[in-house]
């Protein structure tokens, strides 16, 4: 009897710890992704209800080429520095690089070229970059076309959340202008092609900016996300991601 019951508590005992090791597999074969699904082409919220978009899809062609599975959350836009490698794993979400988010957080490879553009109503006497002076500017909170417009003298700068909010503001005559990422620029034009207009930052002075995904400091990560990253671009299908979700 006493050798049944040791044979029973082996049993148990080795399934316990081979449950243990499964939970503890899949665990760690999870991508935990923060973004801020308001940055359209980049990222948004899809007709499912879930956050879409190149950075999604890009992120998730990333976790395919790592093996782990990827579970995205939809975080505000200035918390995703400050929740890398605490809440999340890493974050991606059209961000920009800069020696203040490098404070706290490694990026992997640039993986997009980006230049901010501004958005003004159509019949806007807004040109240059001696126009933006004193002029009430509207950007999304904590992105680059917000540090810009604190630069610019006497600018009475207006932050919201999501970029949308800033061009309805703008529409309504509640700002002068918008300054925000080439691509969402031109995604908000197109919607209201007949009230706006968008033009170049380099006819602003602004300079060239480069995306990469944030991870914590010192992690082996950044080098497990470059990798795919590069497979991605050999066996062509960033390029595809490209066509399909920024120049269609």
């Amino acid at each position: 009897m006493k050798k049944m019951l040791a044979m029973v508590l082996a049993v148990v005992l080795c399934a316990s710890v081979l449950a243990g090791c499964g939970s503890k597999d899949n665990g760690a074969k999870k991508l935990t992704v923060g973004t801020n699904a308001e940055f359209p082409p980049f990222e948004y919220v899809g007709d499912d209800g879930q956050p879409d978009g190149f950075d999604v899809a890009l992120i998730k062609a990333i976790g395919e080429k790592m093996g782990r599975e990827v579970v995205v959350e939809n975080m505000a836009f200035e918390s995703l520095v400050a929740a890398v490698g605490t809440k999340i794993d890493v974050a991606i979400a059209g961000m920009t690089v800069n020696d203040e988010r490098k404070q706290s957080v490694d990026f992997s490879e640039n993986y997009y070229e980006a230049v901010q553009y501004v958005i003004v109503k159509k019949g806007s006497d807004i040109k240059t970059a001696d126009d933006l002076k004193g002029k009430n500017i509207g950007v999304q909170i904590g992105t680059t076309g917000m540090f810009l417009a604190e630069d610019i003298e006497n600018a009475n700068v207006k932050s919201y959340n999501k970029g949308l909010d800033a061009v309805n503001d703008l529409r309504n005559d509640r700002v002068d202008l918008v300054i925000i990422d080439k691509n969402p620029a031109m995604v908000f034009q197109s919607k209201y092609q007949d009230e706006l207009e968008i033009m170049d930052g380099a006819d602003f002075d602004f300079e060239k900016e480069y995306y990469a995904i944030a991870c914590p400091k010192g992690s082996d990560i950044v080098a497990e996300i470059n990798a795919a990253i590069d497979s991605l671009k050999q066996d062509g299908t960033f390029d595809k991601l490209v066509q399909k979700y920024i120049e269609e």
